[in-house]
């Protein structure tokens, strides 16, 4: 399939997309969404709601393509506290596709349901395409 590469220009405080080159590669884009709990939370707490009331909110979003949670783990011998408390992955096939769903009413509940669990004043996103390095995930042990 043959797919045009989004370029992303920044002008100021908004964002252009301009549509250049040509590839053969299927690119998706993700939004990566970095959250911290909201104060009053346990760990327990957070990360239940996080997945079974919260994630199934998420799903519903039209066009997205994959959904990831990535819940923050205290590994021992860490020196630091991480800044985050996870990370959600909002997979979609293009920024159209992206920008379609933000305008959806599912995408409206999901942005809302946040205030029940996530400390918006500790948040970081921002949409990304992969350049993959390494994988060896098909690789047979």
């Amino acid at each position: 399939m043959v797919r045009p590469i989004i370029e992303v220009v920044r002008h100021g405080t908004s964002h252009h997309f301009r549509r250049h080159l040509w590839s053969r590669k299927v690119i998706m884009i993700k939004l990566v969404y970095c959250i911290t709990k909201k104060a009053g939370l346990t760990d327990e707490e957070f990360f239940r709601y996080w997945k079974d009331i919260h994630g199934p909110i998420g799903a519903r979003i039209p066009q997205l393509r994959r959904l990831v949670q990535s819940h923050r783990l205290i590994v021992p011998g860490d020196k630091h506290v991480p800044d985050y408390d996870g990370m959600a992955e909002l997979w979609f096939d293009d920024v159209e596709a992206l920008l379609a769903a933000r305008q959806s009413p599912e995408w409206k509940a999901s942005t809302e349901n946040e205030a029940n669990f996530v400390d918006h004043r500790k948040v970081a996103y921002f949409v990304s395409e992969e350049q993959i390095v390494l994988d060896r995930m098909e690789q047979n042990s």
